[in-house]
């Protein structure tokens, strides 16, 4: 068994977010294992720019409402407590509303050491009326 020493708080690079970011690693895992977990909190109105993930990404929003929208045009919003899936190779980005902080905690995997894909590959930023577009909850959600 090890106990961890916490990295302190990283604030999120502009080249990968819109308004102010905050994350904390939680776990950057190490061979064998490939996982990886941050807790992120985003500032009112601030999100990710366009990525994806070789291997998917789980987020599970602890505090806030998370947006989360896919390249269709979708924006859905997630509650505390509910968890998201985006799967290997989806772009999508994620943040919070314009009115309220929003917590989640990110969970992904890194690629295998044979696998040469990037683990997270970051694109253009979400525009102001990507981030501004109708927003609905899943099928899912509305029956919880």
């Amino acid at each position: 068994m090890e106990f961890v020493n916490p990295q302190p708080t990283g604030k999120g690079p502009e080249a990968w977010f819109n308004g102010d970011v905050w994350f904390d690693v939680i776990h950057a895992g190490r061979e064998p294992s490939r996982i990886r977990a941050n807790m992120v909190r985003f500032a009112p109105c601030a999100r990710t720019a366009w990525h994806r993930h070789a291997v998917g990404q789980t987020l599970h929003v602890v505090a806030g409402i998370a947006l989360i929208g896919t390249r269709d045009g979708t924006v859905y919003e997630a509650h505390p407590g509910e968890t998201v899936t985006c799967p290997p190779g989806e772009e999508h980005w994620h943040g919070a509303t314009e009115d309220r902080f929003m917590q989640h905690l990110a969970l992904w995997d890194a690629t295998a050491p044979d696998d040469d894909r990037a683990e997270t590959t970051w694109l253009e930023h979400v525009t102001d009326a990507q981030y501004q577009a109708p927003r609905t909850r899943s099928s899912s959600s509305k029956n919880s």
